[in-house]
């Protein structure tokens, strides 16, 4: 087996697999040799279970323009980067040092600001930034500290020199991309992550949870922290979710949170608790409509005064995006020879920035061999590569600088080192441009560096830019232990890397998040029930019985499943568009739909085996768009569809936690159903002129083999209203509905649970108040069964209001569900 047969190693780019002479460097000899005794069958096996695994965990990064919707999977090479112990210990060093000075930036540009004074810093490469915001200027933050977490963009030059190419201050992204990436590699080299000594990476999110906890403003209760993002949409909310679940910490969004007399609340089901530190995953103009930008949907207003105060830590500081500018790279390291009395351990790329004169005539004179790019990265400027241009475009270009010069930095470009990937098409190795970030965290005792990091991968062309939202890559990164180095126990299975566990405290539930459990409860309840309608039309229909065709449809139009009145489309026809069309509210595609939108709401409360649930219901959906379909590829559909609600709901019942989550997803799923049965009931057991429809009535409540092992018999009108009215023990009962419902609210937090029984006991006495044939036996009395089962109805809507004004809402406050 050949690995080398279609790698390329370029003489102008250092190669981090192998040396000058051709032959692998010594920290990856192991790996090749492994990978040689695989074998190319083997490694294709890898790889495809890699990829299920992505897809079956929903590893997503969110490329905006991508074809393939916002849920791209995750791209992971097969392969991890390797860096030796040695190597590592000097990158260590220069990213701590770099964290330390970058802090102390930040805090004199937003504090007395004598870099500016003494000229270290020019004023105008401050003032006239975006990114600086003049309302946090006099903000204290505890020990100091406005970087809590920082990343460094690094590449290695063709001698194999590390610079750092950019720094991210203002919310890096990418850590918790870097621990499922070790989850991910790990499983599929498990021997070769204990051979090499391969440094764990959960230590450092430990550390910064600890720190964040430490530093943040306390009074007698415990800190509570929280992450806060800005929702399912952006492009690494899946980062978000894993960091919050792994770290212990609330994933909140703005609407989570409020401000009150100066501080922080969550607002739970409890009432409004206190937040002491946030941890950001948003950036810095959109976390407060007040003062920063007015036009923000997604931050929390008054967050800034908050912050002033000292009644919250933000972290990172809010306003840190500001030294994430290229144009103040240049001045670097005489700042550090200021503040810190040392050289900086790393240099940067040279840099230029054009608003100093002297700086902008040397970009200009050097036009055709620099990288222009943006000073700031609010302008939207796409960097240019001088040597890409014509002389026309450069003449362009030049009038642009010369007219605008404080919006651009010359930088030099740097051949960027080639990392090898495998090559799934022809079995062995191809090399790609790469790139390290590297992370650090605050703590008490100064900066710790993660050992390890996110490696960037370019795309198979380009030779110049990493992006992942170009469609590039990533690889694991494994930084080993020097042979004196001892390694924490559990190192060689970091593999699950679970930190801290989430709050017991039901009440500390974010309102958000109840509402959002209680919908998802209410919809999949909605395409269970849509479902079975349709999968019993659609039954009929293949069979060619009509007989019940007009009563299911009139029942599927009440209930909202079928479209309504007035359409001329046949049965068959009907019943596709009530199972697939999604421009119908009540399609079960779209219930589906709806299922899947609020699972990503509520991603980091899921757990990954029901996240597999989620995700083959997404495909399901996917598979059906592609159409056209038969009634027989619909029946398909509609078994397996039901099939995936079936396994939701026996790992609700098996796995959740009974918490107020939990709770509030069973009650929705009880209104629901509460709500179907009625409909069922009046339209099929009692309706008026027509026959009843019992054989339909208890297929779709699930309960013909209990009708049949208890009766034996044929089905009469009395013995089903008596299976699905009044048997406390059928779960598809409508008494076992009223009497779950009762259950479940009197377990919610700070509830009284009288205002629930005025609404939910006198429907349970009339059932009661006659035998079952009494409800049946004349038309009086069905009249009298279908006014209750109307009212029933209504009973689901007036709770459901009462949840949503106790616990949803914090306009003010409420102490009963009244």
């Amino acid at each position: 087996m050949n690995l080398f047969e279609h790698y390329v190693n370029s003489a102008d780019r250092y190669d981090e697999l192998l040396a000058a002479d051709g032959t692998p460097r010594q920290h990856w000899r192991e790996l090749i040799e492994r990978l040689k005794d695989r074998g190319p069958r083997a490694m294709l096996d890898a790889r495809d279970a890699l990829q299920r695994q992505i897809v079956t965990n929903g590893v997503t990064y969110n490329v905006y323009a991508d074809p393939r919707g916002v849920d791209r999977p995750w791209d992971l090479d097969l392969l991890p980067q390797i860096v030796p112990a040695e190597e590592w210990a000097q990158i260590e060093r220069a990213i701590a040092q770099r964290a330390r000075l970058l802090n102390k930036v930040l805090a004199d540009l937003y504090g007395p600001q004598r870099l500016i004074e003494q000229g270290l810093v020019p004023a105008a490469a401050i003032y006239g930034h975006p990114g600086y915001l003049r309302p946090c200027r006099g903000i204290d933050m505890p020990g100091d500290v406005f970087l809590h977490l920082y990343a460094a963009d690094l590449a290695r030059s063709p001698d194999g020199q590390w610079w750092v190419v950019s720094d991210r201050t203002q919310a890096p992204s990418g850590a918790g991309y870097a621990l499922e990436n070790r989850s991910l590699i790990g499983s599929q080299f498990p021997e070769l992550l204990r051979s090499l000594r391969v440094e764990p990476l959960m230590g450092f999110f430990q550390a910064l949870r600890n720190s964040l906890a430490q530093w943040a403003p306390r009074g007698d209760e415990q800190p509570l922290l929280v992450l806060l993002t800005p929702g399912p949409f952006n492009e690494t909310y899946f980062e978000h979710t894993y960091l919050a679940r792994h770290m212990g910490l609330p994933l909140v969004e703005g609407q989570d949170l409020t401000v009150r007399h100066g501080g922080v609340f969550l607002k739970t089901l409890s009432g409004l608790r206190r937040v002491h530190a946030i941890l950001r995953r948003q950036d810095d103009a959109w976390c407060d409509p007040l003062e920063l930008r007015a036009d923000s949907t997604l931050g929390v207003p008054g967050l800034v005064d908050a912050a002033r105060r000292g009644e919250v830590l933000v972290a990172n500081a809010l306003g840190s995006g500001l030294i994430e500018s290229g144009a103040l790279l240049g001045y670097l390291p005489a700042i550090a020879e200021h503040l810190l009395g040392e050289s900086l351990a790393m240099p940067s790329v040279a840099t230029w920035w054009c608003g100093e004169e002297a700086a902008c005539d040397v970009v200009l004179k050097r036009l055709p061999e620099l990288v222009i790019k943006p000073a700031y990265v609010q302008s939207g400027v796409t960097p240019m590569f001088g040597a890409d241009l014509n002389e026309a475009e450069r003449s362009v270009l030049a009038a642009r600088i010369r007219r605008e010069p404080r919006e651009f930095i010359g930088q030099e470009p740097v051949h960027l080192a080639r990392s090898p990937v495998w090559d799934v098409i022809h079995g062995g190795l191809q090399s790609r441009v790469a790139g390290l970030r590297v992370y650090a965290a605050a703590t008490p005792q100064g900066y710790t560096v993660m050992p390890g990091g996110l490696t960037r991968v370019a795309g198979p062309q380009d030779l110049r830019v990493i992006s992942i939202q170009r469609g590039g890559g990533s690889k694991d990164t494994w930084v080993t232990a020097s042979a004196q180095q001892e390694l924490p126990l559990g190192t060689a299975r970091d593999l699950s890397p679970g930190l801290v566990a989430h709050e017991r405290e039901h009440g500390a539930l974010a309102s958000r998040i109840g509402e959002n459990m209680f919908w998802m409860g209410r919809y999949i309840e909605r395409a269970d029930t849509g479902l079975r309608l349709l999968r019993t039309g659609l039954r009929a229909q293949l069979a060619a019985d009509d007989a019940e065709w007009p009563q299911l449809l009139e029942t599927g139009r009440a209930a909202g499943v079928i479209p309504p009145a007035g359409s001329a489309m046949t049965p068959q026809a009907t019943l596709l568009a009530a199972l697939g069309d999604t421009s119908l509210p009540g399609s079960a595609a779209s219930n589906l739909q709806q299922v899947v939108r609020l699972a990503r709401t509520l991603r980091d409360r899921l757990a990954p085996d029901s996240w597999r649930i989620y995700n083959r219901i997404e495909r399901l959906l996917g598979q059906w768009r592609r159409g056209p379909h038969t009634l027989s590829d619909a029946l398909e559909f509609l078994d397996q569809s039901l099939l995936a609600l079936i396994t939701l709901s026996g790992y609700a019942m098996e796995h959740m936690t009974r918490d107020a989550g939990w709770r509030f997803q069973s009650l929705g799923r009880r209104i629901e159903r509460m709500q179907s049965l009625s409909t069922w009931l009046a339209h099929l057991l009692v309706p008026q002129g027509q026959p009843p429809a019992l054989e339909t009535l208890i297929d779709l409540s699930d309960s013909v083999l209990t009708y049949r092992r208890r009766y034996q018999r044929t089905t009469e009108q009395a013995l089903v209203a008596e299976l699905l009215l009044i048997d406390h023990d059928n779960p598809r009962g409508f008494i076992y509905q009223l009497q779950s419902l009762l259950d479940h609210t009197q377990e919610l937090p700070d509830n009284a649970p009288g205002s629930v029984d005025e609404l939910l006991l006198p429907l349970i006495d009339r059932l009661l108040a006659l035998p079952p044939e009494g409800w049946v036996a004349t038309e009086e009395r069905q009249a009298q069964l279908r006014r209750l089962l109307s009212d029933a109805w209504q009973v689901g809507n007036a709770l459901a209001t009462r949840l949503q004004g106790r616990y949803f809402s914090h306009v003010r406050t409420r102490s009963t569900l009244a």
